[in-house]
């Protein structure tokens, strides 16, 4: 996850509180879902809850706050998933971005609703929805590590995802180049992605 640096202090704890909050339940989805597709890798490790404490990564939470990058992390067995590992790991995947989209709408009615709120709260559910919306538009891009690339995995031919599967080793490097390129070019996939997201979502003062 990318965001800009040019932040006052208040509005980086509120962004880091909206990251925990957003990760807790991306993550716990996607052990929601693993379990439930027969996976008891999750319920092993405690995750089948929505304590932070259980999905955030600290080094995650460290490097969001430094550079606006940060990751959880769901230990998930696709061996042991149903239909089979790729269609089971690819909706164990998608789950994660979706509940992204999810917690953006419930956390835009509030907003939406027009009620009266603390300005403090106000701005939390903003930035809470702004960033769970990039989320859910970064998480989706076919890329390895990211959810994206298991998804692409599930539904194309098997021949065709045993031949990017080996893509797998190389997706951090491939992430680096993707977010050190892409402002010496002035492009951001991430950013082309998400604006359309962003109009279609519609909420009254969310920059796009």
């Amino acid at each position: 996850m990318l965001l800009s640096q040019n932040f006052d202090l208040t509005t980086i704890v509120l962004l880091t509180l909206a990251f925990v909050l957003a990760t807790a339940i991306h993550e716990a989805n996607h052990a929601f879902v693993a379990t439930a597709l027969g996976d008891d890798t999750p319920r092993r490790y405690g995750r089948l809850t929505l304590n932070p404490l259980k999905h955030i990564d600290k080094t995650g939470i460290i490097f969001f706050i430094i550079a606006g990058v940060g990751w959880g992390f769901t230990p998930v067995t696709p061996n042991n998933l149903r239909p089979n590992p790729r269609t089971g790991y690819a909706l164990v995947s998608v789950v994660g971005p979706l509940s992204n989209l999810a917690l953006a709408l419930l956390l835009s009615l509030p907003l939406r609703a027009g009620l009266d709120m603390p300005l403090l709260l106000r701005q939390f559910l903003f930035l809470a929805v702004y960033l769970n919306l990039i989320l859910f538009v970064f998480n989706l891009l076919p890329l390895p590590p990211l959810d994206g690339f298991a998804v692409l995995l599930g539904i194309l031919p098997a021949s065709l995802a045993a031949a990017l599967r080996p893509l797998e080793r190389y997706g951090m490097p491939i992430l680096m180049l993707l977010f050190l390129v892409g402002p010496l070019l002035h492009f951001s996939i991430v950013s082309v992605l998400f604006s359309p997201v962003c109009r279609v979502f519609g909420l009254p003062g969310l920059r796009c």
